[in-house]
């Protein structure tokens, strides 16, 4: 029958023929054909209206999609929409999301995700759609970097952060655009093992003689910022910590009379103030008369007149908000230099050798985890460097334990001490029997 003779009929905004070609299958005036049917959802026990528009398919083509399609509302499935969403576009709206939704929080957080997509986007991964990312790109991207890694352009852990970072964007978008998976799930990151960023000769860590005259030295050449390295030294406090510290006003972070520090904040960069610490926990140190009498002469005698004094902060800047992140940094290379230190040195070092510090003193690693406020004591003992002499006097100790010429000993057979009784026993024994 030819078209000219069938009955149409406008449904939808689009001509069908009257009656069905196949069981919910329609002709369709300008080609192709209409499908539509009805099926229960299983995820909400609604009728789910079907209806669509198959330009150029076959009849029985047409049939089977239906088919395809009621079949999976009955049985509950949800089906991947079919889209092309630029990784670029996507990355970026999920950090827009994940801070707006408080997942992350810290500036230094931020500032990973922003320096980790810049990075992605530039490279071949940034270039493709989400959906077509394949776990074979992602390696041959991983290849890529690795080669920039062996020529020392980029440290493993570089990687390392990236592939996280892409882990959990792909993961996001596994849930958001249903996709089959995540491309970056199993690609294994780069190994560390011979990249050591802390050495016998650098620990970034000063002994306690070190430490001394470092001090000294700063006291003496930048007074203004003695008192917080003091603090940091001798709480192992972060300088994101340290820097966001009020010693006066609705929130003061410094009970004086009580000799109290509390440590609720954190500054990563620039005037953003996180309003928890890095670990989430608030801490409550109570420090010594010793360190509040430095405090107290940091107050007194080393603000400026203006925006210094009126600041709230115990270590204002000169124009009264927050040192910048790189305060520390150009005075302590300076009186590294000065006292003659034969390695080097960053801010860091504070809560490296606060850990050591604890450890000569003999303090609990628990109280020592309460005052540096180290999460778990893998990161305490990641961010401690044993010295020889902490060796040398420890094994004495074990080996005071182990010392055998205090044993009981026993007779050899035929009542007599065995040969090796004897020189282990040494010159008493020998007098012994001659007597």
């Amino acid at each position: 029958m030819s078209t000219k003779s069938k009955e149409w009929k406008l449904v939808r905004g689009t001509w069908i023929a009257a009656e069905p070609i196949l069981p919910g299958v329609w002709l369709r005036k300008e080609g192709g054909h209409v499908v539509r049917g009805r099926a229960t959802d299983a995820r909400t026990g609604q009728q789910k209206d079907v209806w669509r528009v198959l330009t150029g398919s076959m009849k029985n083509e047409a049939y089977q999609w239906l088919q395809t399609e009621l079949g999976r509302i009955r049985s509950g499935e949800v089906a991947a929409a079919p889209s092309k969403t630029p990784f670029a576009t996507y990355a970026v709206s999920l950090l827009e999301r994940k801070i707006n939704c408080g997942d992350i929080q810290s500036a230094a957080g931020v500032e990973k995700w922003e320096n980790t997509l810049t990075h992605l986007i530039a490279s071949r991964i940034g270039e493709m759609y989400v959906e077509k990312i394949r776990t074979r790109d992602v390696e041959a991207w991983k290849g890529e970097v690795a080669a920039r890694v062996n020529a020392k352009e980029y440290a493993p852990t570089t990687f390392n952060t990236w592939l996280a970072v892409l882990k959990v964007v792909l993961e996001h978008a596994k849930r958001d655009l249903e996709l089959p998976q995540n491309a970056a799930r199993d690609v294994m990151p780069l190994d560390t093992a011979r990249h050591r960023v802390y050495t016998r000769e650098e620990p970034n860590a000063l002994t306690v003689e070190e430490l001394r005259e470092f001090l000294a030295c700063m006291h003496a050449k930048y007074p203004q910022y003695f008192a917080m390295t003091y603090t940091g030294f001798a709480t192992g406090l972060r300088p994101s910590s340290l820097r966001p510290l009020r010693r006066r006003g609705p929130t003061p972070d410094i009970d004086w009379s009580a000799g109290v520090l509390l440590v609720r904040q954190s500054n990563a960069r620039a005037d953003i103030v996180m309003e928890s610490t890095k670990t989430g926990i608030d801490q409550e140190i109570a420090v010594p008369k010793e360190l509040l009498d430095v405090l107290r002469w940091h107050v007194d005698t080393q603000f400026r007149p203006g925006p210094q004094q009126e600041s709230d902060l115990l270590f204002p800047s000169e124009l009264g908000g927050f040192r910048s992140r790189s305060c520390l940094d150009k005075p302590f290379a300076d009186v590294a230099k000065a006292t003659d230190l034969k390695k080097h040195i960053s801010p860091r070092a504070m809560r490296r050798t606060f850990q050591d510090l604890a450890r000569a003193a003999e303090i609990r690693d628990v109280v020592t985890r309460s005052i540096s406020g180290h999460a778990t004591e893998e990161m305490q003992r990641r961010y401690s460097t044993v010295s020889p002499v902490e060796q040398q006097k420890s094994l004495a100790r074990v080996l005071r334990l182990m010392d055998f010429r205090h044993a009981k000993r026993r007779p050899a057979p035929g009542g007599e001490e065995s040969g090796e009784g004897r020189r282990a026993g040494g010159e008493d024994q020998e007098k012994s029997r001659e007597r």
